[in-house]
């Protein structure tokens, strides 16, 4: 046998070292499909979340504008008696009979012959 013949028992153990070698592929290679395998599923679980959030944000009802806040009211107490007569009235009212139920009076009016008088 020259030096370039195999003897059956060297090839055998380059088959087995080849074996080895194929196997260890393999399961790094199962390895990494099983990581894989589980970033697939947890991506699929990831996308029907945002399925179903897509779908139950287009079943909501459009948001209404927000309300404009209440206008301060005045307290004055002419005010309130105001107010007070609106509320209690069960039929249009008349101004002249909302002035009748006030208690507090306009100022009274200075007319033109007094005016006229005081300075003669």
């Amino acid at each position: 046998m020259t030096g370039g013949e195999l003897t059956l028992g060297a090839v055998l153990a380059r088959l087995e070292e080849r074996e080895r070698q194929i196997t260890a592929q393999a399961e790094t290679t199962r390895e990494q499909i099983t990581q894989l395998t589980a970033q697939l599923d947890e991506l699929g679980r990831a996308a029907e979340e945002v399925r179903i959030t897509r779908k139950t944000l287009m079943a909501l009802p459009d948001p209404q504008p927000p309300a404009p806040p209440a206008p301060k009211l005045p307290d004055h107490p002419a005010y309130q008696q105001i107010m007070a007569v609106f509320t209690a009235a069960d039929h249009p009212l008349r101004a002249r009979r909302c002035a009748r139920r006030w208690t507090w009076r306009s100022r009274p009016t200075t007319s033109t012959t007094s005016a006229s008088s005081s300075s003669g």
